[in-house]
Formats: structure tokens, sequence, C-alpha cells
């Protein structure tokens, strides 16, 4: 058992708030400080030829910073394993070039992250992996599939990014598990502070840890975590091998960011809420569809009220009426919501994702309708974000 196993299971008992502040946090034994310390060093003194003091020989395979958040993700996840890296789809290449080999498939669902897809049909593919996309809310369509070609991997997004549909994790891994698949969650807009898709059946999840887990729009990082022995040891080689590690302060502000995750995203998933019904309420002149699975008229809130524990997460997604030019005179005319790309962090930020986000998607499967405004509802007053949600509609 490693000492990330052994914290896990010590704090397994408790809730995500205690496991997110004392995993991996023990106080320093040198000075008892309280706060894990930033070991910004590249190298390590040995005793000796490999006389290495804790494992510890170069901070690309090992560094006391990045295992202390290690440990806490996974034990916040209530998993055995967890490793981060520099950025989410770097986490997602070394998980997917670790367990596969040219001539396997993934079965990809049909509303990702374009970055997702980019990755997966601009590099795995002519490495020779086969990609396939399909309604992954359709359980029996994703059957289908299964049935009909072999698959490594079935990879889902719950909430999808950007139209938030909800996908039946139990249901998706029970039919890839008799067709002997791979289930990997991107759990990135629950976080889990609200879903934990492997108590759910999947086999590994991934994490861009830049959105809810650092919280603060301040650094960017990826996770993998799973309990699957023989696939962490595979991703740790080649995360070593290939050297795609997050640095000791962006560890250490990860370890800051998860520490407040339950509190901060109860408040997101709270003023997400506020804003979808609101948004709701207007007049469908204006507002052609609101996407939010909080909502009762989302066609996956009865899955997301089961699978989602403590709200329905922070990112609301709104079709205009008036088609694309709308969207982007709405956007530009808010004055809390910041218009960026990236979410999760406390301040809102608003984009049009088949302009910016999604770009890399157009023409495609995946390709977003371009009347959509994606907002990430951050942790300001409720009240304020509407009123200025109120007067950028009324701009357009």
């Amino acid at each position: 058992m490693t000492a990330a196993t052994e914290l896990s299971a010590s704090y397994a008992a408790d809730a995500v708030a205690t496991r997110a502040i004392h995993a991996g946090q023990e106080p320093d034994p040198t000075t008892g400080a309280v706060v894990t310390p930033i070991y910004m060093t590249s190298t390590f003194k040995q005793d000796g030829v490999l006389g290495l003091r804790g494992g510890h020989d170069y901070s690309r395979s090992i560094n006391p910073t990045r295992t202390s958040f290690d440990q806490q993700l996974a034990a916040v996840e209530g998993a055995k394993y967890a490793l981060s890296f520099a950025s989410g789809l770097a986490a997602i290449d070394v998980l997917l070039r670790s367990s596969l080999k040219p001539g396997d498939n993934v079965l990809l669902g049909d509303d990702v992250y374009g970055g997702t897809y980019r990755l997966l049909s601009k590099v795995f593919v002519p490495w020779g992996v086969g990609l396939d996309v399909v309604d992954i809310t359709d359980t029996a369509a994703v059957s289908a599939a299964l049935a009909a070609k072999h698959y490594a991997y079935v990879w889902v997004e719950t909430p999808s990014n950007p139209l938030l549909n909800i996908t039946d994790i139990a249901a998706t891994a029970a039919v890839a598990h008799a067709h002997g698949t791979r289930v990997a969650v991107d759990n990135t807009f629950a976080s889990p502070a609200l879903q934990h898709p492997l108590a759910d059946g999947a086999d590994v999840v991934v994490y861009s840890t830049t959105k809810y887990i650092g919280g603060h729009s301040d650094i960017v990082g990826g996770a993998i975590v799973t309990n699957d022995a023989e696939l962490h040891e595979q991703a740790a080689f080649l995360q070593n091998a290939a050297g795609a590690v997050p640095s000791p302060f962006d560890s250490w502000l990860e370890i800051r960011g998860l520490k407040t995750l339950d509190l901060r995203v109860k408040r997101h998933s709270a003023n997400a809420l506020r804003i979808a019904q609101w948004l709701e309420s207007q007049p469908s002149s204006v507002v052609e569809r609101v996407w939010y699975p909080g909502l009762e008229s989302h066609p996956g809130h009865a899955i997301a009220a089961r699978q989602m524990h403590g709200g329905f997460g922070g990112v609301v997604s709104v079709q205009l009426a008036g088609g694309a030019e709308a969207a982007k005179r709405f956007v530009d005319h808010t004055r809390i919501f910041t218009l960026a790309e990236s979410l999760g962090g406390v301040e809102s930020l608003i984009e049009v994702p088949a302009a910016m986000t999604h770009a890399s998607v157009a023409g495609t499967t995946l390709q977003v309708p371009d009347n959509l405004v994606r907002i990430s509802v951050g942790i300001e007053d409720a009240d304020d974000l509407i009123a200025d949600l109120d007067q950028a509609l009324k701009a357009i």
C-alpha cells in the first residue's frame, strides 16, 4: 500500500470537506508548519549513491508538494491513486498514451470539450487509434456501438461542455464493462465536491484542475484519479518519462484551492441555479433555451439529481433567440461577467463557445450552436450577477 493509498483509506469515513483539509496535509516534521511547504527544488541530496530520502531524487519524478496534493485529491475522490499534471490535456494525453496502442478504439460523446476532441482526432487518430462519436447520454446507442466494435474506452463528460448534457455513469459503466471496455469520466464541471464517478462504476476520472479544484484562475493543471493499480502504474511511468508535471508552486496553489472546494462549489451551484431560473423566465423572443441540469426542464435533471450531491455545478449555458450576433452583443455588454475562456474561478466569466473554446470542432459532429453563450457563474452576490445579465440582455 502506498502512502497515498493509506491516507485515502484513513479519511474514507470523513466528509469531502474534512478530507480536503486534512488528507496529505500533515504538519511539516521539521518545523511543525501546518501548511505544506513549497519544495521549490529540482533535485535532492542523496545519502550515498541511491541513498534516497523518502524516495526523492529529482522533481520531475517526485516532489513533496506534488505528492501532498496527489494524496489530498485521492482522498477527496475516495480513490487509491491520483497523479497531477501540468494541464488537463496533459493528463488526458498520458492516460490514453499509456493505456492505448494503435488499433485500439475510443467511443467519444458528441458534446465534449473541444480540446479533448482535437487531441483525439488530430493526434491519436493519425497514430492509429480509432475514434467514433455517439450520443453518450443514450445508453442504448452506447450499447449498440459497443456490440458492433470493441472499444478500449468510453469517454464521458457529465455535465458536458458546453451543453451540460448528463450521462448516467452507473448505467454506462454497466454496459461498457459487459463488453470489456473501460469508462473514463471527465468530472471537471461537477468536481469531487458534487460527484464521484468511481463510486458509480467508472474506471478512471480526469480533471482540469485549472477549473474548480484550483478555483482562482491562477493556475493551469490536470489530474488522473483511479483505483486501478495497473492503470495508475502505466500512467505514472509515462508521467515521469514524458515529464508534463506541475511545478511545486502550482501544486501548492492546488492544495490551497482544494481545501475550500466544498464551500466554493456549493456557492457556485446556488448562484447558478438562481441565474438559470431567471434566464428561463425571460421572454422566448430573447432567450431561446437555457441549459442547466438543476432545472426540471433539463432532459437529464432526474439523473443529475441522483448522481450529483449538493448542487448541479456553476456553469449555465443559454441560447439566444437573436442568433450569433445577439450572443456576441450580449457578452460584450456585461460588466461583472468577464469575457474570457475557462471556468470554475471565483469570478464570473462569459464566452461564446462556437467562436472561442469550441472553435476547433466547427464543421464536425461536435459543432455547437453559434447562438450559445456559456456562463461560468462565480461566487459574487447573485442579485448583482442577475442585474448585470439583465442590463446586458437589454443591450442586445
